[in-house]
């Protein structure tokens, strides 16, 4: 066996330099963009790349949000069922590689039987009951020679598709640690609010105070009392409505994590009062930086590797196979050289007829080629658009937070004006309503531009890949 095993092997070996009849594989072309609509004069001038490698998160430098973020790539169980399908899909594409290999097996049976005296043919025996034992110990050998590429065409597209499911595990981490930021942000400009309302619901009640007292004094009418006491309980009803969001956020954080919502909580602190630099210089290199643009990338190689399995099913399968080890009808005598046996020799199948099945595999394989082509180009252009929304978001966002904060200030210089013009009889409550109503209003919406300004920070951080690379992609 050993011989002709080597003759075979030799014959095998030269046989696998033959072609492969997938197409040959290209990513497929997007149009290059040199700079961004969005990006204006007020982009950086110095990229600021490298505060967005690593944890990306820490360039905001909050260092419970760190802790959280920590926090979820440990625990998060969205986390740790996508890197759970990526080791399936890993361990799909060994098995795939693994069948461009031989396979050997080891079998062992005994067996002890009797013939019938009127079976046929025994009448060559004299019609005369044989009892007989069989004892095989054979080692078996099946290779398939994959000369048209079948089997190394299944394991490309399994090693892309596994590659994609990588590249999708890291776009699942990457969304989950910016929805955790964003929330996180949210969660703080409701500390900010709620600070805010008590404050004022100190100063309104105060107010309602003092105009009771003059209404009982006879200083002020009854209006005036109404009027103050509308707008303490507007303000303690705006406060209640915060904490319920702030609750909220609280428990979404807490499922981020992993943990029960009753356990979890989150003390108050201050809203980040600036919005770091995050470097937009890259046109070049964004869809490098993607890792959904890398999963699309690898399902169209995974779809290119596919026609060539599909085109494969036109041409023979030629396999090698071979036993070789003891046969005997007796123990005494199975392991010995005389029972030695073995068998080794080719076989080759093609179907002659099948009324269009493989036509229509190839068509089938070719159209799920043009599909991912086509999610690779929508991946593409998302991307660019994300990164643009983001950009005119900041930019938008910065002038939106500079006009809230100087309204805020001219509605509570409003505000203290009115209450002087009303302490000095100039002026009625309803001008003192009107213009605290105001200035909450407008310090509210300053808060609120703070927040969405951070999470568009977080958004543009996620739209340009939060520091991932394509080169982190494993090879099988």
């Amino acid at each position: 066996m050993s011989r002709l095993a080597a003759i075979y092997l030799g014959v095998v070996a030269s046989v696998l330099s033959a072609c492969s009849l997938a197409p040959k594989y290209k990513p497929p072309a997007t149009e290059e963009v040199t700079r961004y609509k969005e990006a204006g004069d007020w982009a950086p001038a110095q990229p600021a790349d490298g505060q967005q490698r690593g944890p990306w998160w820490e360039v905001f430098g909050d260092l419970k949000l760190n802790e959280l973020e920590k926090q979820l790539n440990a625990a998060n169980p969205d986390l740790q069922a996508a890197v759970a399908r990526f080791q399936q899909a890993r361990a799909v594409a060994r098995q795939d590689i693994s069948n461009e290999f031989p396979t050997l097996g080891l079998g062992a049976s005994a067996a002890r039987g009797r013939s019938s005296a009127t079976a046929p043919f025994e009448n060559l025996l004299g019609n005369v009951p044989v009892t007989s034992n069989n004892f095989l110990a054979t080692l078996n050998l099946n290779w398939e020679i994959d000369l048209f590429g079948r089997l190394r065409n299944t394991a490309a597209a399994a090693r892309a598709q596994a590659q994609g499911s990588e590249a999708d595990t890291a776009a699942v981490a990457l969304s989950l640690q910016a929805e955790l930021a964003s929330d996180y942000f949210s969660l703080r400009g409701d500390d900010a609010s709620i600070s805010l309302l008590a404050d004022t619901i100190t100063v309104y009640d105060r107010a309602y105070e003092l105009t009771h007292n003059r209404y009982q004094e006879g200083t002020a009418a009854a209006t005036d009392v109404d009027q103050a006491d509308t707008l303490r309980q507007n303000a303690r009803a705006q406060l209640a409505s915060v904490h319920r969001d702030r609750a909220q956020l609280e428990h979404a954080i807490a499922v981020l994590l992993g943990v029960m919502p009753s356990t979890f909580g989150l003390e108050p602190a201050r809203l980040a009062s600036s919005v770091p630099v995050i470097d937009s210089d890259l046109s070049s290199t964004l869809l490098q930086r993607r890792p959904d643009v890398a999963r699309a990338e690898r399902a169209v190689a995974a779809a290119n590797a596919q026609i060539g399995v599909a085109r494969a099913a036109w041409f023979p399968v030629f396999s090698l196979t071979g036993e070789g080890g003891f046969q005997s009808v007796y123990s005494s005598q199975w392991f010995k050289a005389p029972s030695r046996m073995w068998s080794l020799g080719p076989s080759a199948t093609v179907p002659l007829l099948d009324f269009g099945a493989r036509s229509a595999a190839n068509q089938q394989a070719r159209a799920s080629y043009d599909e991912a082509v086509a999610n690779y180009r929508k991946t593409a252009l998302t991307a660019y658009q994300e990164v643009e929304d983001n950009l005119a978001a900041l930019h938008h966002l910065a002038d939106e937070v500079t006009a809230d904060e100087a309204a805020s200030k001219s509605a509570a210089s409003a505000a203290h004006h009115s209450d002087r013009r009303y302490d000095e009889g100039v002026a009625d409550y309803i001008e003192v309503t009107t213009t605290h109503t105001a200035a909450l209003q407008e310090e509210r919406d300053a808060i609120s531009a703070r927040v969405l300004q951070l999470n568009a920070a977080v958004a543009l951080v996620r739209a340009t890949g939060g520091g991932w690379t394509r080169d982190r992609i494993g090879h099988l």
